[in-house]
Parts: structure tokens; C-alpha cells; sequence
């Protein structure tokens, strides 16, 4: 499903990490930002932390998956400080971004870029997309997710159509139908800026519908300067955006 990603190495995404940010705000900056970065990489590996992390296991419980940030390994946890770190989306925030919405859900695809273990692909299970479709950059995440999909089961669940991807999400080819795409803050900077403009080069060649949920709306601005898309909804956590037409 859509190209199948090199698994990234540590010194790759550490390269396009410091060019990004030294482009950005300069060597001396960039500096502090790696030392800051990497010591709160090592404070949240102390057993303490990673006990800490398991307090979003409840869900995992409900439903007999693996979804929780405690039980990702160190190696994907650290390359998360170069892409974007691992974290579950809360469901009651996922069902108040979804109810933003006015449209058939089952008129639409769910895409989530950057679905981590899936825990979205599952929620968004409880409405009756057309299909739902997950893109992570992480083998292991993907890995995981893909065991999660298989296990789930649920009397709310009403779209079974649920496939992910391991794939960079910078390229990836979207599909030519109606979507609904939520983001967790899934990339840097750059490579959300990137993703957008694939994203506007994909609606002007096959126009239809594209509804976007960002979460952790950190890059908020360079939604704003995309003239396809317009605001209707947002607080501090979250911003929804619609068709501009």
C-alpha cells in the first residue's frame, strides 16, 4: 500500500535534522537544541519515566493491544527526537476533533500520517469511513500496528477496511479520493511544510475533498499560507481545517 520506506538510521535522520534547523536558526542554536533534545531523551529513560508512560495503558487494556509509549524501544524512541516523538492520541480529544466535521463519513478515506502502534486507525474504526488507511516511517511501529489491526475487536467498530503503510510521508502518493487526514504533529518543520505542498500538487491534479486534524497544531502558520484550506475550528490542542470551496 504506496512505497515501502528504507527503515531510517540514527546518523541519516540526525543529518537532515541539524541541516533543517541550522538553516533555520543557525549553528549556536541548533546546538543547544540538540543538547536540550538529548537530555530529555535521557531523563525519560530512567525506569521512573518509562513507569510514568505507562499511563496510557488503559486503553491497551480495553481492547487487548499494544498501543502504550512505555513499551517502544530506545532505538525508536531517539529517532523520534529527530522525526517526532511517539504518543498516543487521547480518544475523548480524537471523537471532539471528528465532531467538527459535516460530512458522510462513509463518503471518505481516514488517513493518519504517522499512526504510530494505531491506536487512531482503531478509533477512527468506530465510524463508517470508506476505508481507513495508516502511514508510519517506523518498521516497529508499523510492525506493531499491523498486530493491533489484526487483534482488535469491538461492538462500537463500524469500518473494516483498515490497512498502514511503512512509508515516508513526505512523498506519499494520496489517494485520489475524498480524505479525511489527521496529524499528530508527525514531522519536523520542513517535512510538514514538505508533505503539504505533495498534498496541494495531489488536489490540483485529481480535485476533491481533503479535511485535515492537527493535533498539536505546533506549525500552525504554514497552514495558514495554503489558500485550498481554510480554519473552522480550533483550540490550544487542536485545529481543523476544511475545503476552501
Amino acid at each position: 500500500m504506496g512505497p515501502e520506506s528504507h527503515s531510517p538510521t540514527l546518523p541519516d535522520a540526525l543529518r537532515d535534522w541539524w541541516r533543517h534547523n541550522v538553516a533555520e536558526q543557525g549553528t549556536v542554536a541548533t546546538l543547544r537544541s540538540l543538547g536540550s533534545e538529548l537530555w530529555g531523551f535521557l531523563r525519560d529513560s530512567t525506569p521512573e519515566q518509562r513507569r510514568r508512560r505507562y499511563g496510557d495503558v488503559e486503553y491497551d487494556w480495553d481492547y487487548r493491544v499494544d498501543i502504550t509509549s512505555a513499551t517502544v524501544g530506545w532505538h525508536d524512541r531517539l529517532l523520534g527526537v529527530f522525526h517526532s516523538p511517539y504518543q498516543p492520541t487521547e480518544p475523548a480529544l480524537f471523537y471532539e476533533m471528528l465532531a467538527q466535521l459535516d460530512v458522510n463519513f462513509s463518503d471518505y478515506t481516514f488517513i493518519d500520517i504517522g499512526s504510530g502502534k494505531g491506536r487512531t486507525l482503531l478509533m477512527a474504526s468506530d465510524y463508517p469511513f470508506r476505508r481507513i488507511l495508516g502511514v508510519e516511517l517506523l518498521p516497529e511501529l508499523d510492525r506493531t500496528a499491523r498486530e493491533n489491526i489484526a487483534k482488535y475487536k469491538s461492538d462500537k467498530q463500524k469500518c473494516f477496511q483498515i490497512e498502514c503503510c511503512c512509508a515516508d510521508a513526505r512523498s506519499f502518493p494520496f489517494p485520489a479520493e475524498p480524505v479525511v487526514l489527521y496529524l499528530f504533529n508527525p514531522l519536523p518543520r520542513a517535512g510538514l511544510a514538505q508533505m503539504l505542498d505533495h498534498l496541494e500538487h495531489s488536489i490540483a491534479k485529481r480535485p476533491r475533498k481533503v479535511y485535515l486534524l492537527y493535533h498539536n497544531p505546533l506549525h500552525a502558520d504554514l497552514f495558514a499560507r495554503r489558500n485550498w484550506i481554510r480554519q473552522i475550528g480550533s483550540t490550544h490542542q487542536y485545529s481543523v481545517y476544511a475545503p476552501a470551496t
